[in-house]
């Protein structure tokens, strides 16, 4: 009962820190489940990119302008490495519900580190010209916990 309590107040938490990212001019609501499946297919190959330290290929599903900001994919993933340890390395992983607005989605991913704590990734995605989705962003807060 305890870990379902601390389950909810972690979802309470992303959704209200979702909402108060800055909105566009649309709502934000769900979308299919094809589209959710896509979504979380990118970060899961960015996240067994960053376990194999491939940098090319962690680089691959950024979106282009985040590219154009790391020219040496090396650059990019000792970033990640040092900014993002959690995403670099994380224990667990698991996903929550997207939500889109407009032309973006948000992707919220639980994630321990190697010490157990939780932490949350919320993935910033944006389609590129083939229609396939690409990620913009990623903002790690506290989880509030740690994982079992």
């Amino acid at each position: 009962m305890k870990r379902l309590s601390r389950r909810l107040t972690h979802v309470l938490f992303v959704v209200l820190l979702m909402l108060s990212l800055p909105a566009q001019a649309g709502d934000m609501g769900k979308f299919d489940a094809a589209e959710a499946k896509a979504v979380r297919a990118v970060i899961e190959a960015q996240l067994a990119a960053f376990a194999a330290d491939d940098g090319p290929r962690a680089l691959s599903y950024a979106f282009p302008d985040i590219r154009k900001r790391f020219p040496a994919p090396e650059g990019f993933l000792e970033m990640v490495r040092k900014s993002y340890p959690v995403v670099y390395r994380p224990r667990s992983v698991g996903f929550l519900e997207p939500e889109l607005e407009d032309d973006e989605v948000f992707q919220a991913v639980e994630m321990s580190d190697a010490d157990g704590v939780l932490w949350v990734a919320i993935y910033r995605m944006g389609r590129v010209e083939d229609g396939s989705w690409r990620i913009m962003g990623c903002r790690v807060v506290p989880g509030g916990g740690s994982a079992t």
